[in-house]
């Protein structure tokens, strides 16, 4: 694991959510969430908005690791298959990098490697005055 990152110290939703901090790198990031039964919806599985914190999570941290403050302009994710406990992790790639626009690609998957959900956001990345 990476030393502790003072940007997702500052994240109280993932932290209240249970979400760690795996690694993190240009462009790049990794958290993992353990499942318990606060995290489940009425049919027993992983509650949608569980798993897409879990990836949004990831996309902020990869989408700010290039010490420029992005957030994001639009997010969307496609539940592949449902989740009923375990830990799911989620990894964020960077697809593109421009001045003011960049896009991010988050997959989730299972403790089996298995696909659970993709997700793709973009962020603004706002210039920083001198």
């Amino acid at each position: 694991m990476d030393p502790p990152d003072p940007f997702f110290e500052k994240d109280a939703w993932a932290q209240e959510a249970g979400i760690e901090l795996m690694e993190v790198s240009a462009g790049r990031a990794k958290v993992r969430m353990r499942i318990a039964g606060w995290h489940k919806n009425s049919h027993g599985t992983v509650h949608g908005g569980a798993i897409f914190t879990l990836a949004d999570t990831a996309f902020a941290l990869a989408s700010n690791s290039h010490g420029t403050p992005a957030a994001a302009i639009n997010a969307n994710i496609s539940y592949v298959k449902a989740a009923t406990g375990g830990t799911l992790y989620a990894e964020a790639a960077e697809f593109s990098l421009n001045p003011k626009i960049a896009t991010y690609t988050v997959t989730v998957t299972d403790d089996a490697g298995e696909k659970i959900a993709l997700f793709q956001g973009m962020v603004y990345r706002k210039t920083l005055k001198k």
